[in-house]
């Protein structure tokens, strides 16, 4: 009886430790706090995996740049010690041209148009972050671009020498073309720089306004809607390539719906974020046809220069988007 009970105990135990190895641990870092519209939505793709994969693929949110700064999320994947993060396309405009192109000034300014270029992009995207042994799961749009300033801005000129915050290669271009003087702020330290004068104005999403109060510190918005920046989910290919078909399945499928569900409350929720802007004592400006008339210019310079660097597949991106437009 006691080696048949003992035989019965090992067995469940070899069963209960076979079961525990099965469970594969990924790591997923992202850059915005627990309010953000992308960790919301990270929250709940997270919670789908877990449930779609049988509990198989279970993935820790490191949200807030808790684990990884927003630059550095990007090499944490290639190398593997993150096995999926969440990274803002523009943050990497450094490393090829195809990361700066939903950065562009005006090139898409809605939700429709923005899709779109994603929809243009999306296969060379892929392309590239297979070439550097990630790959593509899916992107969120941000709300539209707006610029921050306690300063009245009736035209690019009143953007000359000031402290311009700039949280990709691409805003600080922007800096440049305007005069104003760049200083690289992640959005984790943006509320800091606001109240401790070091930065003045910048462009962001309503969303990155409310998420760090800047209507305590910035009186101003003015609503250009530039541009709408999208963050996208990548994963370390051999990690993805070494789970069984279930876990990818899950992974696959809720990233679909993660991504459907991320752009739709974007867009509903653009609306929201500038009503509580203005309830908490901003005011809601729509800008100056001088001032649209300076920043268009500015969206054509960054468009010459990105298609001087991304050559023909660059070229192929734009001539796809702008069919039927």
């Amino acid at each position: 009886m006691n080696k048949m009970l003992a035989i019965i105990t090992a067995t469940s135990a070899a069963a209960f430790t076979l079961n525990a190895q099965a469970v594969t641990k990924w790591d997923l870092p992202s850059a915005y706090p627990a309010s953000n519209l992308h960790t919301k939505n990270l929250e709940q793709f997270v919670k789908d995996v877990k449930e779609y994969s049988g509990g198989e693929l279970d993935i820790t949110l490191h949200a807030n740049a808790s684990l990884y700064k927003a630059p550095e999320i990007k090499r944490a994947v290639q190398g593997n010690q993150a096995q999926i993060g969440e990274i803002l396309l523009t943050n990497f405009a450094n490393d090829d041209p195809i990361y700066a192109l939903d950065g562009l000034p005006f090139l898409a300014t809605g939700y429709d148009a923005a899709w779109k270029l994603y929809q243009a992009q999306k296969g060379l995207l892929d392309k590239k972050l297979g070439q550097q042994g990630m790959k593509l799961l899916y992107t969120v749009a941000w709300p539209p671009q707006g610029i921050f300033s306690n300063k009245e801005i009736n035209s690019v000129d009143d953007l000359k020498g000031v402290k311009w915050r700039a949280y990709s290669p691409v805003t600080a271009r922007i800096a440049e073309l305007v005069g104003a003087q760049p200083v690289t702020i992640q959005q984790a330290e943006l509320a800091q720089a606001m109240a401790t004068g070091v930065v003045q104005a910048f462009m962001t999403s309503g969303s990155t306004g409310w998420d760090t109060k800047a209507y305590e510190y910035i009186k101003r918005f003015y609503d250009t809607q530039a541009w709408l920046p999208k963050n996208a989910l990548i994963m370390n290919k051999k990690a993805y390539d070494a789970l069984d078909d279930k876990s990818k399945e899950a992974l696959n499928k809720a990233g679909d719906e993660a991504e459907k569900r991320g752009w739709k409350d974007s867009q509903e929720k653009t609306k929201w974020y500038l009503e509580q802007l203005s309830k908490n004592g901003m005011e809601i400006i729509k800008p100056s046809d001088a001032l649209m008339q300076g920043l268009d210019k500015v969206g054509d310079t960054m468009l010459t220069e990105w298609l001087e660097k991304a050559g023909p597949e660059g070229k192929q991106v734009i001539d796809t988007y702008r069919a039927d437009k």
